[in-house]
């Protein structure tokens, strides 16, 4: 007899022996006990959950001459046959490749046969989402309104490719993802009969890889016995399946957080040049950045040796929830764009250095920070600067940026005053307007300031304004702008916000320009070419943007 895989060898043969699907496997049996079994029923779950077992074990069960509590007795001439695959009253068809119109009709002309031995003739149809259309109209009437001999059970990881006319006639029933637990559970009763010798950690790590589908843990068990040692431990798994070493995923994750893009780049060179994997290396890197974010969490993780968890420990101490939120997101990134790329490794490496950078980290967390200190001050709240200076500053956030603060909690300080000045400010606001561009413009700086918009008025400090056209004011910036700065004025809704600001001073619509060093540079050189074409020619000068 050749050889049995072992997913084949121990697929369950009865309802009991199904792992993780108690809430289906107890209403089908109820089902059997009452005799209420449906004409058609739809199995649907991921894959390795148990569809096509449940289908088999339901279609002995309901064809068995003794039946015990809904189960089939799998010693009847019956449940011998269909275990042997010799009964022909249950048909298999894998839609997957039998897709077409004819396939169909060939079983509409079919069930109107009697059974040959069986009470029911039994269609299981397995990824029955791959029917095309015209088979799926084909089946539509046989499934409505099958003769009473006929039962059918279909299969499906994807019921949302099924149309709504054949979803309404089954009964559906949602296979779960089988938990790790179960999962082990059922593997130790596997290792016990097949005298295969497994630690603690290798359980573990086969129930992750199999991500809920008990037929994939069977396989990477099976895997592992293939060298003819029957003895698996975790290394000999990393080996097999090509998972880096937690030893080697803890330094990159380490040299990452530390910002060490040098070490976190040898560490990567040195696992690729093993052959692993890089979609599975970032698989590994992205489930370890959760289970060290988990563990600063809840202070739990069971999935590690004791050595393993002081590593964790170690990390999580060294960084915020933040930072590791953040990981997690650039990596699932990075793992999504390198599937389409074809330079992987191009792509790896420069999505390491990237998240090494801290510069960029710390300027999209000074954002963030910013952000909520507005919203803080805008409820009404005031902060204790001599308390804070110094966690505003290990933060980087700038000393200037930190007056500012200072300097709302002073004007704060006379509600009294401030208010009567927004007043005045309101009521004398047409003659505001009215003035020049070098007159409105401070106002306009500090009106951002009393209404706690700190990222605007932040970067606008020490700007001046003046009218280029009768349509566009240009805001001059002496010392030029800073990368973070550029970042935060070139948004569109802060665009928008200074607009419509200078439009009110000036009473009209008005665009805004920002004019740095260097563009102010190359806008004057424009111009004298200009002037110097239009003196030559003795034309009018006079320039409009």
């Amino acid at each position: 007899m050749g050889y049995t895989a072992l997913y084949r060898k121990f697929r369950p043969s009865n309802f009991s022996e199904m792992v993780g699907q108690e809430h289906i496997t107890r209403t089908l049996k109820n089902q059997i006990i009452a005799n209420r079994v449906g004409h058609a029923y739809l199995f649907n779950g991921g894959r390795g959950t148990g569809k096509t077992s449940s289908a088999k074990i339901l279609a002995r069960a309901i064809n068995c001459l003794n039946p015990k509590d809904g189960e089939p007795c799998n010693e009847c001439e019956i449940c011998k046959a269909a275990l042997s695959g010799s009964l022909t009253d249950i048909v298999e068809m894998d839609a997957a490749s039998n897709n077409s119109v004819e396939d169909i009709r060939s079983i509409r002309e079919e069930v109107n046969f009697l059974p040959t031995r069986a009470k029911y003739r039994v269609y299981i149809i397995d990824e029955v989402h791959m029917l095309s259309t015209g088979a799926f109209n084909a089946l539509l009437k046989t499934l409505e309104e099958p003769p009473e001999h006929v039962k059918f059970i279909l299969a499906t990881t994807e019921p949302q490719k099924l149309p709504a006319t054949i979803l309404s006639r089954c009964q559906r029933f949602d296979f779960k993802r089988i938990s790790n637990e179960d999962i082990i559970k059922r593997l130790k009763i596997v290792c016990e009969e097949s005298n295969i010798e497994v630690t603690k950690g290798a359980f573990n790590i086969i129930a992750e890889l199999a991500e809920g589908a008990m037929r994939d843990a069977l396989s990477i068990l099976e895997r592992c016995v293939q060298d003819g040692s029957n003895k698996i431990d975790e290394d000999k798994i990393r080996d097999l399946v090509g998972i880096p070493k937690i030893t080697f995923v803890n330094r990159i994750i380490e040299n990452i957080i530390l910002y060490d893009v040098e070490h976190a780049l040898n560490s990567i060179d040195e696992i690729l040049n093993e052959g692993k994997d890089i979609v599975t290396l970032l698989w590994e890197m992205i489930k370890y950045v959760k289970d060290i974010l988990v563990f600063k969490t809840s202070q739990k993780q069971n999935l590690y040796s004791e050595e393993e968890i002081e590593q964790i420990k170690k990390l999580a101490d060294s960084t915020t929830n933040d930072r590791l939120v953040d990981l997690i997101y650039k990596l699932s990134e990075l793992e999504n764009n390198i599937k389409w790329s074809t330079q992987k490794t191009i792509m790896f490496q420069a999505g390491i250095i990237n998240s090494c950078n801290k510069q960029i980290n710390e300027n999209n967390n000074l954002e963030e920070r910013i952000d909520k200190i507005e919203k803080y001050l805008k409820a009404g709240n005031r902060i204790d600067i001599q308390a804070n200076t110094e966690i505003l500053k290990s933060n980087s956030i700038k000393t200037n940026e930190i007056k500012i603060v200072d300097n709302i909690n002073n004007s704060s300080k006379d509600e009294g005053v401030r208010t009567k000045k927004n007043m005045n400010m309101v009521s004398n606001s047409d003659k505001k307007f009215s003035n020049k561009s070098e007159e409105y413009w401070p106002q306009i700086i500090k009106d951002l300031k009393q209404s706690g918009k700190i990222v605007l008025y932040t970067n606008l400090m020490g700007t001046s304004a003046k009218e280029i056209n009768d349509m566009t004011v240009g805001i001059e910036f002496p010392n030029g702008m800073t990368s973070f700065g550029k970042t935060i004025l070139e948004k569109q809704e802060n665009i928008r916000e200074l607009s419509k600001l200078v439009s009110i001073a000036c009473g009209k619509e008005m665009q805004i320009k920002y004019l740095t060093p260097e563009i102010k540079a190359k806008q004057m050189s424009k111009e004298e070419n200009l002037k110097k074409f239009a003196s030559e020619s003795d034309i009018p000068f006079n320039i409009v943007e």
